[in-house]
């Protein structure tokens, strides 16, 4: 059970070592420019693996946990589905439901710990493989595997990584659930969050720390994108990192745009070099073409709005 991109190296594991029975994820969307009706990644990979797709509407109304019984499911694992699985559908499997989380739990449960760990600057995470409860992200661990999250990782390289050691664990790790190993139960004194990401955590505050902001900017990269505002328009901040150096100048102030970058006063003296950037209604551009096309010129002012 999985939607996007990230579920796509598991699927392909479990095609290798599994009898795959079938394939669960969300509906067909409207995407691209002409919003025509597409196929999620994972239900485009089933169709080339020649496995049945079941693509429910509703989950907690729907068939899904008949679904399972009639094709005699051993095992559903779910890794980014999109979906609150209801009582019925965690029990049908004859082994239940085990999920790939992409934290080490109890740390960042929900629904963006990718974007959280990068966010809060955490230097390592993994995947853990638990057994799905009601809660959310609660169950009992079976094992974790960590990689380090290096400074030039955004969202988009840590997701990445992240599907390639989800798809090392089913290949490594998961015959253990079906062997009869005991989960572990997690410490929920430990447990950190990671709520959906909104609008309201784009915006980027320049009166804040040059660390926090440039940690803000990679877990938000390359989609949704940290955002800040140049004259009414606008932009969106996809690479950056620290200047060093004392800026004496309003914090979101252009205090260099020249052939060595370009760099955003901040909080605290501190400054942010921008590396690349998208200014509505554009195409993303290097900090050197930004310089070149005069987009962010010495002494514009970013904004919050």
């Amino acid at each position: 059970m999985g939607t996007p991109a990230i579920a796509l190296p598991a699927l392909r594991a479990l095609a290798q070592t599994t009898q795959l029975v079938g394939v669960v994820c969300q509906p067909d969307r409207p995407r691209g420019r002409g919003m025509k009706l597409s196929p999620c990644p994972v239900k485009q990979l089933a169709i080339e693996l020649s496995t049945e797709v079941h693509q429910p509407v509703a989950v907690r109304k729907g068939n899904l946990d008949q679904w399972l019984r009639e094709r005699d499911v051993d095992l559903a694992v779910v890794l980014a589905y999109g979906r609150i699985l209801p009582p019925s559908v965690l029990s049908a499997p004859r082994w239940g439901c085990v999920n790939l989380h992409a934290s080490l739990l109890p740390a960042y449960r929900g629904a963006a710990p990718i974007q959280w760990a990068l966010i809060n600057g955490e230097t390592r995470t993994g995947i853990s493989l638990m057994q799905m409860e009601e809660g959310l992200d609660t169950g009992p661990v079976y094992c974790r595997r960590s990689i380090d999250i290096t400074p030039s990782m955004d969202a988009g390289a840590l997701t990445d990584a992240l599907a390639e050691l989800a798809a090392e664990v089913i290949r490594e790790d998961l015959r253990q659930v079906v062997d009869g190993a005991r989960p572990q139960p997690q410490d929920s004194e430990l447990a950190t969050y990671a709520p959906p990401i909104h609008a309201e955590h784009c915006g980027v505050d320049w009166t804040r720390d040059a660390a926090s902001i440039v940690n803000q900017i990679r877990g938000l990269s390359p989609k949704p994108a940290a955002v800040t505002w140049l004259d009414g328009k606008r932009l969106r901040l996809l690479t950056a990192s620290s200047a060093a150096g004392h800026y004496d100048a309003t914090p979101g102030q252009i205090v260099r745009s020249d052939g060595n970058g370009i760099v955003v006063a901040c909080g605290e003296s501190g400054g942010v070099a921008l590396e690349r950037a998208q200014l509505e209604g554009k195409r993303a551009l290097d900090a050197r073409d930004l310089v070149n096309g005069r987009v962010l010129p010495l002494g514009a002012l970013l904004t919050a709005r």
